[in-house]
């Protein structure tokens, strides 16, 4: 399941790690990845069930980069891809420019 996206990470230098849950009230089956260069900071949540043929059918990935206030959803892995190679870039890129800019403050006091 989502073997775009693990290959896009692991390309990037982002690593992961898979968690499954099997919620009690809910026909749906649950994956949550989380992912980050050095911290697992991000995460995302796969939301699936299985057709009648028995094959696996994603209902909702969930998308929560570092310091995100809302999740973002996506309906397929497609979708979810094309966020991640336009944002992820941009994000990481904000996160260390926060760093420094705490670093500023914390010398200056």
């Amino acid at each position: 399941m989502l073997n775009r996206t693990k290959k896009f990470l692991r390309d990037n230098g982002y690593y992961y790690k898979k968690t499954y849950i099997r919620p009690l009230l809910t026909p749906d089956n649950v994956y949550v990845f989380r992912f980050g260069k050095k911290h697992l900071d991000n995460r995302l949540i796969i939301r699936y069930g299985h057709k009648w043929t028995g094959r696996q059918k994603i209902n909702e990935i969930d998308l929560r980069l570092h310091k995100q206030k809302h999740p973002r959803i996506f309906k397929d892995e497609n979708s979810l891809m094309l966020y991640l190679e336009s944002h992820l870039q941009q994000h990481e890129e904000k996160l260390k420019q926060l760093k420094v800019q705490e670093k500023e403050k914390t010398e200056s006091k």
